[in-house]
């Protein structure tokens, strides 16, 4: 399964507009709704607004790793790209030795498509 990763720069985007809109999208983003949640219901004053301008500017400062280490279960995008090709690779692999089977007649066409398909399933 892939899980989709949280940039520093949308973070502090939703932050910081939280300083003049509704504030906590940016909590919601990053996958802490009760947070989220706390700044809704203080939003009537004015705590949530500062939070929310400090919190973008700590997003700011911090550096892609140590942001991965706090929001992305510490997996970089490096790290996530790397993953999607093995599997893709392993795949892609995979198919080519089950055609190599079907054209040898090893296995039937219908084999080959259930097989198939349950290797591109792996994929998405």
């Amino acid at each position: 399964m892939l899980v989709k990763r949280k940039s520093r720069s949308i973070a502090a985007v939703l932050a910081f507009s939280g300083t003049l809109t509704i504030s906590g999208l940016h909590k919601f983003y990053l996958g802490q709704p009760v947070w989220g949640i706390l700044y809704v219901l203080l939003s009537w004053t004015p705590i949530p607004k500062v939070a929310s301008a400090i919190e973008g500017v700590w997003y700011l400062a911090l550096d892609e790793e140590a942001f991965d280490r706090n929001f992305n279960q510490g997996k970089s995008a490096v790290k996530f790209s790397q993953q999607a090709s093995n599997q893709v690779e392993t795949v892609a692999n995979a198919l080519r030795e089950l055609d190599a089977l079907r054209q040898d007649g090893l296995i039937s066409e219908y084999e080959f498509e259930q097989k198939r398909r349950q290797l591109l399933d792996q994929i998405s």
